[in-house]
C-alpha cells in the first residue's frame, strides 16, 4: 500500500524533472528548475503561515510576560495565552505543517534519483529486465553491494553505449549525469579513496556536502532570525545539527541531490528575506487605529462565543433529573403542606406523624 502510495506521489515529481531535462539537456538544470518550480507552487501556502510566524514573534514579550505571571497556575496561564492569540488574531499551529513540506518532496526525489528508469523514464519492470538483459550482454556487470543505485549504473551504461539502446526501448531515454565536469550519479564516498589525486571531478564531489551544509547552515540562521527564536537553546542546538547531518548524508547519496539540497536552501534563503521584509511592513501598517479597531471586535466575538460555551458546559453538567425535582418542588410550595389537622400541633405540620396516639403513653 505504502509503495504504491510513493510511486504515485513521485510521478508528478518525475514527470516535471523529465519535462526540464527534455528543455535543457542537463541533469543538473534539470534540478535546479524543479527545485524552482516547487518553491513558486508552494509559495502561496507559506505566505499565510509565514505572516502568522511573524506576528507570533512580535508576541513573544507579551507571552514571556504570562509565562511568568502565571508560573505556578498552568490553567490560568492557558487561558490568557488563549486570550492574548484570540485578540492578536494569532494561530500558534499554521506554521507547524509547511515546515514539514520539504520531507516528502526530497523523499520522492531521492527515488527519482535513485531508480532513474522506473521514475525519471516511467518504465515498467518487465522493460526494466529486458534492458538489463542487453547491457549485461554487452559487458555490463551489476556492482556488487551497491544494490540501492544499480538502476543508476545501468543508466549510465545506456549512456555510454547508447547507439546499442536507441529505439528499442519505449520510454528510455540516453541520461547525461555529467554537470559543470561532475558526475551527478556518483557520490561523495566512492571518490574519496582518490583524494587528493582526480582533479575537479573528485574535490568537487567531495565539497558538495560541505557546501549544503553551509547553505543549510545559512537557511537556519536567516529563518530563526526572522522568528525570534535564536535565542532558544533547542534551536540553536537543531540550527548546527541539521548541518553536520547533511555533510554525513552527503558523503553517501549520490550528488544529484547535492544539488537538489544546495539550491533548495539558497532559494529558501533568498525567499525568507522577502518574505520578511514585506510581512514586516504589512505589520506595521496593521498596528493603526482601524485595525486595532477590528482585533477588538474579533476579542469581542471571541468573548462572546466563550461565555455561551461556559453556558452549554453548566447547563450540561447539571444532574439529568434536577429539572423534575425543581418542578416538584414548585408543585409542592403551590399546594402548601401535605398534612391534616390531626397531624398537626399548632402552626407545625407533621409534629404527631401518621401513627400518634394520645393513649399511647397512659397506663
Amino acid at each position: 500500500m505504502f509503495a504504491q502510495l510513493g510511486y504515485y506521489i513521485c510521478i508528478p515529481f518525475a514527470w516535471l524533472t523529465r519535462l526540464f531535462y527534455s528543455l535543457t539537456g542537463s541533469y543538473g538544470a534539470a534540478l535546479l528548475l524543479f527545485t524552482l518550480v516547487v518553491k513558486l507552487v508552494l509559495l502561496p501556502f507559506q505566505l499565510k503561515s509565514k505572516k502568522s510566524m511573524l506576528r507570533m514573534n512580535r508576541l513573544q514579550g507579551k507571552v514571556k510576560d504570562i509565562q511568568t505571571r502565571y508560573a505556578n497556575n498552568k490553567a490560568k496561564q492557558q487561558e490568557e495565552m488563549a486570550d492574548l492569540y484570540a485578540r492578536e488574531g494569532v494561530n500558534p499551529a499554521s506554521g507547524c505543517l509547511w515546515s514539514f513540506l520539504p520531507f516528502p518532496i526530497i523523499i520522492a526525489l531521492y527515488s527519482i534519483i535513485r531508480l532513474p528508469l522506473r521514475y525519471f523514464m516511467s518504465m515498467s519492470t518487465e522493460t526494466i529486465e529486458q534492458v538489463r538483459e542487453l547491457a549485461t550482454s554487452l559487458g555490463y556487470q551489476a556492482a556488487e553491494g551497491r544494490v540501492a543505485y544499480e538502476q543508476i549504473y545501468l543508466a549510465k551504461f545506456v549512456h555510454e553505449n547508447w547507439s546499442s539502446f536507441a529505439g528499442k526501448f519505449q520510454g528510455l531515454i540516453d541520461l547525461d549525469y555529467t554537470f559543470l565536469g561532475l558526475d551527478l550519479a556518483d557520490t561523495a564516498r566512492n571518490v574519496i579513496g582518490q583524494f587528493p589525486g582526480g582533479g575537479w571531478p573528485v574535490w568537487g564531489l567531495l565539497l558538495l556536502p560541505i557546501v549544503a551544509a553551509l547553505s543549510q547552515l545559512l537557511m537556519s540562521v536567516i529563518t530563526m532570525r526572522g522568528s525570534g527564536a535564536v535565542d532558544n537553546s533547542s534551536s540553536k542546538t537543531m540550527m548546527y545539527t541539521m548541518p553536520l547531518l547533511t555533510i554525513w548524508m552527503g558523503y553517501s547519496f549520490p550528488a544529484a541531490l547535492m544539488i537538489y539540497w544546495i539550491a533548495n536552501a539558497l532559494f529558501s534563503s533568498l525567499q525568507e528575506l522577502l518574505l520578511n521584509k514585506k510581512f514586516n511592513e504589512i505589520l506595521d501598517r496593521e498596528e493603526t487605529e482601524k485595525e486595532k479597531e477590528k482585533k477588538e471586535k474579533r476579542y469581542a466575538k471571541y468573548e462572546q462565543q466563550k461565555a455561551m460555551l461556559q453556558q452549554q458546559q453548566q447547563r450540561s453538567s447539571q444532574p439529568q433529573g434536577s429539572k423534575k425535582k425543581q418542578a416538584q418542588r414548585k408543585e409542592q410550595q403551590r399546594k402548601g403542606p401535605a398534612t391534616t389537622e390531626n397531624g398537626k400541633i399548632g402552626g407545625r405540620p407533621y409534629a404527631r406523624g401518621r401513627s400518634f396516639s394520645e393513649d399511647h403513653y397512659q397506663e
